[in-house]
This record gives structure tokens, sequence and C-alpha cells, in this order.
């Protein structure tokens, strides 16, 4: 372990970062370290599996009546929705436990005249810290890989079966369907049938700046595969300043840069893309003009603020109990619980404004981090002396 953090961090670093402590002559963790960590993990672990076997409680008593109304095979309520609820809500709850669960276990070491101690043996605020964020890396790291790449394809597999014995939310049929494929192309569909995937009234309209050069009309579209598309009794009209050439005919194979997909989706689906598709999706959603995005971008956004929130809740937890206060425990853990719940409002009213392109969705995600990355300033500045 030594040796891998002496490799990562040079000695130059450490003397202008006394924080991590001198890795090439001592060993990385010590005894403490490791006591801080479990007791961290563990109370962070153990408070989570308590809400969470709540929140399927309460789930299921919500839902128990949609189950048998729909009747829901037992293991598919078991093993396609509830072993996929666990995870997750869980990352739902994380930054919240994250929170309570340092504000709990370090209220109780002060109560307990544990933290005096380790101050009266020369350790410094500072060197006090490492624990801390070396469990909010563990929790920032497993937060992000979940969040980003295991939890889309798992809540998939939860929405189809709410989808289908909860709660009917995906439609088969779209209307009005409008959106720039290529740059100055614009394609619209009257009405597209998922189950067909077929399209009526479909038009396609070229621009070269503001003037119109060529418009395609066809009674049907149909959906071949990847871009391939099969036009049926169409009709062409090109525009070259004041002449126009007209074209017909009954069945045109040609390639058009969309697919059904992209008319279906919502923004509940956007917890089904990894980091990787979301990214993808945006920009070429960006490239075709479509506005309507926030709420996938908000998602995108999230997924990395949440993972820094880890570092932010840990580091504001300590400073707030980390002093020995009257009142014990009780008082920390009401502070607490009202940060928490203001920092749980905070992101709610911020996503809301993003969504409806009131605000940047960047700065929607970010903006509740920096807020209290700002107040931890302040209360580190006044506890730490």
């Amino acid at each position: 372990m030594c040796k891998v953090f002496t490799a990562l961090f040079p000695e130059k670093w450490v003397q202008k970062f006394p924080l991590w402590g001198n890795l090439g002559e001592r060993p990385f963790l010590k005894r403490l370290d490791i006591y801080l960590i479990k007791k961290f993990l563990g109370t962070f672990f153990l408070s989570l599996a308590l809400i969470l076997s709540i929140a399927i409680v309460i789930d299921i008593t919500e839902k128990l009546d949609g189950f048998y109304r729909t009747q829901a095979p037992l293991k598919a309520i078991v093993f396609d929705y509830y072993v996929h609820f666990v995870p997750y809500y869980g990352l739902m709850f994380s930054q919240l436990f994250v929170f309570i669960s340092v504000i709990f276990f370090t209220s109780k070491l002060a109560n307990n005249s544990e933290i005096i101690a380790m101050w009266s043996s020369g350790m410094s605020y500072n060197r006090f810290l490492r624990p801390y964020l070396i469990s909010a890396t563990i929790i920032a790291v497993l937060s992000f890989w979940l969040g980003g790449y295991v939890i889309p394809p798992a809540n998939e597999i939860r929405l189809d079966f709410e989808n289908k014995y909860v709660k009917r939310f995906k439609t088969e049929n779209v209307f009005n369907v409008q959106l720039e494929v290529e740059p100055g192309i614009i394609a619209y569909i009257e009405r597209f049938e998922e189950s067909r995937k077929t399209g009526y009234r479909f038009s396609m309209e070229k621009f070269e700046g503001k003037a119109l050069v060529s418009r395609l009309t066809a009674q049907t579209v149909r959906w071949d595969s990847a871009y391939q598309w099969r036009i049926e009794n169409y009709f062409i009209r090109q525009f070259e300043g004041m002449r126009e050439t007209i074209m017909q005919g009954e069945q045109l194979d040609t390639v058009i840069m969309m697919q059904p997909v992209d008319f279906f989706l919502t923004a509940q689906q956007s917890s089904e893309m990894t980091n990787p598709e979301l990214k993808s999706y945006l920009e070429r959603q960006r490239k075709r003009g479509v506005g309507s995005i926030q709420a996938f971008e908000n998602e995108y956004h999230k997924r990395f603020a949440s993972s820094a929130a880890a570092f932010i809740l840990t580091l504001m937890g300590v400073f707030l109990t980390a002093k020995k206060r009257k009142g014990g425990m009780g008082i920390h853990l009401g502070i607490g619980l009202l940060l928490s719940a203001l920092y749980v409002l905070f992101s709610t009213i911020s996503t809301s404004f993003a969504v409806n392109g009131s605000m940047s969705p960047l700065l929607a995600a970010w903006l509740p981090n920096i807020v209290y990355t700002m107040l931890g300033i302040l209360i580190y500045l006044r506890t730490r002396k």
C-alpha cells in the first residue's frame, strides 16, 4: 500500500500537501485510520440498509393492489423490480446518508472525548481528516461507477416492469414528430406507430441558409434497420431559383439519420442510459437542434455532481460535529437532518428550474454543491481554531 501511494504521490507533492502525510517513511493507513474508516463505512451502509428496508415495505404497501390487479408474477416482482429497486434508490439516498452517517459517528466520538484524545496526542486537524477523505473517495467512486454504468441497464428492466404492471407511461404511437436529422434537413411525421415501425404523412425539407431547395412528401415511411428507411408513394419538389423540378414514385429506399427510438424517449428514460450513451445522445440531439433535452442534460451533470457531493457533505459533517457541544448528539443530529433536508430541497428546486429551461442544467446540478462548499468553508474556518 505504501509503495503504491508513494508512486502516485511524489515526495515534493506530499510536502506541499501535509494532509496525506509522509508516504515514504511510514504506513499510509494506521490503526486509527482503519478504525475511523470502518466506523464511517459501517454506519453508512447500515443506515442505508435500514432506510431501504423501510422504503421497500412502503413501496410494497402502495403497489400491492396494482400487482394483484395486473397479476404480476412473483418472480418478476422480486427479480425484475425489487432487485433493481434497491440499487437505484440506494444511490438516490447515498448523499443524504453520507452526511447523516458522518454526523452520527463523529458526534459520538466527540461526546466520548475520543477526538480530544487524538488531538492531545499531537494529531493535526488536517491529519484527522484523512480517513474521512479516504472513505468519501470510496463512496464517490462506487456511486459514480454504479450510477453511470451499472444501474442504468438495471433501470431499463425496472421501468419496463413498472410500465407493464404498475402504471403505463410508454406509448406505442407518437404524433407530430419534427427534428433536424442533419444540418439544414428537417423531417416531420404526423403519426408514427411503434408496433409497425411505420410513419404516416411524412415530409422532409432541405434548406441552404434560409432558402428551401427541396421538399419530399410521402404517404408512409417504414423503418428497416439502422438508418435505412423505405419511403412509399413519394413526391419530390426541387427548387432552383424560379425553376421547379417534380419527381414522384411508388417506393424509394434511402438513408435518413434518425431511428424510431428517437421518437419515444421520455425524460424518465434518461436514467436507463449509461454515461457514454447519454453523452452520445446529447451530442446527437444538439446537432439536430432539438431543444427539449434539459432533463437528459440534468441527469448527465447530476451524476458527476452527486459523486463530488460525497466529499463536500463528508467534510461539512466533520466540521459541524468534531467539536463537543452542549446537548450532545441530539443537537448534531438535528442540525444534520435540517441541512440534509435543505440539500435535498435545494437539489429538487434547481432540477425543476433546469427542466423548465430557466437555468442551465450544468449550474442546476452543481449549485447545491457550490452553496454547501461555501458554507462548509465558513464552518471550517470557525471550527479549525
